[in-house]
């Protein structure tokens, strides 16, 4: 006969996308599902939630993450920016404006992890060519294999300095 377990409860308190959130959580709610199903930021994707495909990139503290493995918990007390994020009063970011242009994406699935990764690629200047910016973007998964132009997207904010607002 089993026993009943008891799942313990935390309060998480964090900056999403510039707004102070504080939320008491089941302790092992991932920040993915903390923001979709806590939240409503449903931009960021679950695609195979074990961390291989990059659909569910966020930031954390200006750095990627899969949000899939990354739990809640750990985030009390950081920043998380997500793709809502990137386009403050409807305004697109740069960056978005590039996918639109290139055709950066088919499905549209992985879009938001792409472009989230990009981010964080471009702020860390890691995107000198095109070999560089296929391998730091290798996280990211596209079914549709729209990658030349998710690179040529890339390629063209890089090249205007980063996209930074």
């Amino acid at each position: 006969m089993g026993g009943a377990s008891v799942v313990g409860r935390t309060t998480v308190t964090v900056q999403v996308n510039g707004q102070e959130r504080r939320l008491e959580l089941d302790s092992r709610v991932t920040l993915l599902d903390m923001l979709r199903e806590h939240l409503e930021l449903t931009g960021t994707k679950k695609g195979c939630d074990q961390g291989a495909c990059g659909a569910c990139t966020v930031l954390l503290d200006g750095r990627r993450v899969v949000s899939c493995l990354t739990l809640a918990a750990q985030c009390d007390g950081r920043e998380v920016t997500t793709i809502e994020g990137l386009a403050p009063g409807g305004e697109l970011h740069p960056l978005q404006e590039a996918f639109i242009r290139h055709d950066g994406f088919q499905c549209g699935f992985c879009t938001a992890g792409q472009i989230m990764s990009a981010v964080a690629l471009l702020a860390e200047e890691r995107a000198g060519s095109d070999a560089e910016i296929r391998e730091f973007m290798s996280g990211n998964l596209c079914r549709c294999g729209a990658y030349p132009n998710i690179v040529a997207a890339i390629r063209e904010i890089a090249q205007q300095g980063g996209g930074m607002p």
